[in-house]
């Protein structure tokens, strides 16, 4: 269904990966979907992964929805104050803002395996400029935008990392603080009718996460855990987030969601959506994903299994007593 005809969208950081497919989720929606990224053309390659603004562009079109790339540059504020108002002045508003674009892959990858003290301090800069602050300076500008009208959606993209250990100290202090950023603007922009929201996804096979996985040491596998994600395990498609936040963008109640973190596979569920394969991945605080996960053998058999929730106290007390990468 096109709910979205005559909105005005942005996706920061939409060369690829997760950016790509939310922004072809708004395009199948029938949204205006404007794109940033620092690579306009496909000749560039980054650690052999290609992607571009045009190639983003013409899925998107391909989905049904017009598309706006634009080069942009997030750790150069001037240039993101810039990209708002040519936004301003072609469209006259902005109705959804999703921070996406990240820059740290490189550096975490890099770290993998490593304590904190072991990486330089700009191991931070790394995963936090281009990600937590690049999140907190467009929302300024598309806030300023968005009250002008009394209405609007910020979705910033997060993670688990916000609750449990998964790629070292700056990524989960980043993460946890982009749901406190969408919380606490949430506090702010409801007297103006605007919606925050912190967005997690599961386990999504990205270019990147695609290409980590295959190069995993074999012995990597004797890991549960490890070998879980090896064999794409409840990996969900970039499509299914973009799938999701069109809808929360479409949902005439979604202020009442507004400052709490929403999880991709239960918004799916709610919504009634499947992922590009027709797949439902299950939420990974669900019994359905937990207990297939640590038992191999049930994970051919894991829609037998109740998609109860668990709760959040009981996945801290699990967090704090897994072991650590």
């Amino acid at each position: 269904m096109k709910n979205l005809e005559g909105k005005i969208t942005l996706v920061t950081g939409a060369t690829r990966g997760l950016g790509k497919g939310i922004a072809i989720g708004l395009g199948e929606a029938g949204a205006t979907v404007y794109i940033t990224g620092r690579t306009l053309e496909s000749a560039n390659s980054e650690n052999g992964i290609s992607g571009s603004l045009q190639d983003t562009q013409l899925a998107v079109e391909e989905a049904g929805g017009v598309c706006i790339p634009i080069q942009v540059d997030h750790s150069d504020d001037e240039q993101v104050r810039l990209l708002f108002e040519r936004i301003q002045d072609e469209q006259g508003q902005l109705d959804l803002l999703v921070n996406n674009v990240y820059s740290g892959v490189k550096a975490l990858s890099d770290a993998h395996g490593k304590p904190f003290w072991e990486c330089e301090p700009s191991f931070w800069d790394a995963c936090n400029n281009v990600g937590l602050r690049s999140h907190y300076v467009a929302s300024v500008f598309a806030a300023r935008m968005m009250s002008e009208h009394q209405q609007g959606l910020i979705c910033t993209i997060s993670s688990w990392g916000g609750l449990s250990y998964i790629f070292g100290v700056p990524y989960g202090a980043g993460k946890s603080a982009c749901d406190r950023l969408a919380a606490d603007m949430a506090i702010e922009l409801k007297q103006h009718n605007i919606a925050s929201l912190s967005i997690w996804p599961g386990i999504v096979g990205t270019e990147h996460i695609s290409q980590l996985v295959a190069e995993m040491d074999e012995t990597d596998t004797a890991n549960q855990q490890t070998s879980a994600i090896k064999e794409g395990y409840n990996w969900e498609t970039p499509l299914l987030t973009g799938r999701a936040i069109a809808a929360l963008a479409a949902d005439s109640t979604v202020m009442r969601r507004t400052g709490r973190v929403q999880i991709v596979a239960e918004l799916a569920q709610h919504y009634g959506l499947v992922d590009k394969d027709g797949n439902h991945p299950a939420s990974l605080r669900s019994l359905r994903f937990l207990l297939p996960f640590a038992l191999p053998a049930l994970r051919k058999y894991s829609w037998l299994v109740p998609n109860i929730k668990v709760p959040w106290s009981l996945l801290l007390l699990q967090a704090l007593s897994s072991p650590k990468i």
